[in-house]
């Protein structure tokens, strides 16, 4: 039975690969932070094992587990748009990459894959592929991009398979409230019309569980060494994608395009060109966008059904 290793597990993302790991009937040890504000997404099963760790404890951390076979490291210090740009931080988020790559080589792993993202990229105007040029200008891309290079470089010494998944745009059960996913759903869901830039962008939605089975793809089938954008592979306009939400939501309620200006250096092309990570892997997104949000959906009125004691009315 194949043992994984997950740090993040309270995310949306690494929720989902709790849920795919189990099953497929694998066991696995999730290494989480005691009081997290996120526990209530840990998925409490026999076959999970749960360790309490700070970041900062992985280096004097001894292991909890052995004969594992591979290590998924999704955790990361200052994800927000504030923490972005500290960069005492983003240098601290280095070192704790390769501290998760020494813990795993003690938990006997024999793969590492670590949770990149699109930001690595920096501004592009076409597809992002494995070659694509990497340009960050944020301290958080610039500090994956170091944590992903030297993860290689550390894991090749320890005689470890390494992979490193540059992230776009999830989206699914358990997402953060900040998203523009969450917000729409919520304004529409309340009747109110979301507040919104032009939307013009080009865009790549991947739901959590399509996500979930491509870094369990990569961590026993990737290619030694290889970082693999991961997004849906197919673009669409922003605008399109918050139609789709409305129609599932509230089709009467107006969308407020053009109501925000866009920020800053607004990347307008962010797409994932994944056919060399199905090529290596197998791995292709099952999961189209219109059926995830209609199951989202679905979820978030059952959930609110449940508070009110079984009506979908407010009470």
């Amino acid at each position: 039975m194949p043992r994984i290793v997950l740090t993040g597990a309270t995310g949306m993302i690494g929720s989902a690969i709790v849920r795919e790991a189990l099953r497929r009937g694998d066991e696995v040890v999730v290494i989480v932070r005691e009081g997290s504000e996120r526990s209530g997404n840990l998925v409490w099963h026999p076959g999970v094992q749960v360790v309490h760790a700070e970041l900062s404890d992985y280096a004097g951390l001894e292991a909890p587990a052995k004969d594992c076979d591979a290590f998924l490291h999704l955790a990361w210090d200052k994800t927000s748009v504030a923490g972005r740009d500290d960069v005492d931080v983003q240098v601290r988020n280095i070192q704790y990459t390769l501290d998760a790559v020494r813990l795993a080589h003690r938990m006997g792993c024999k793969a590492f894959v670590g949770a990149g993202s699109q930001a690595e990229y920096g501004p592009v105007d076409c597809d992002l592929t494995p070659s694509t040029p990497a340009n960050p200008t944020s301290g958080y891309g610039i500090a994956k991009l170091a944590a992903g290079r030297l993860s290689r470089l550390l894991c090749g010494q320890l005689g470890m398979r390494q992979n490193w998944a540059r992230i776009l745009s999830v989206y699914g059960p358990k997402d953060g409230s900040g998203t523009l996913i969450s917000y729409a759903l919520g304004e529409l869901k309340a009747g109110r019309s979301p507040q919104l830039t032009p939307c013009e962008q080009t865009w790549d939605y991947l739901h959590c569980d399509d996500a979930a089975r491509a870094l369990l793809a990569l961590a026993s089938q990737g290619v030694d060494g290889k970082a693999y954008p991961l997004g849906s592979g197919r673009g669409r306009r922003l605008s399109e994608y918050l139609e789709i939400i409305r129609g599932k939501v509230a089709p009467s309620v107006e969308l407020g395009f053009g109501a925000k200006p866009y920020y800053p250096h607004q990347p307008m092309h962010l797409v994932a060109a994944i056919a060399e990570l199905t090529q290596d892997t197998g791995w292709c997104p099952e999961i189209d966008f219109a059926e995830g949000i209609g199951a989202l959906v679905s979820q978030l009125d059952g959930a609110t059904c449940a508070r009110n004691g079984g009506s979908s009315r407010p009470v």
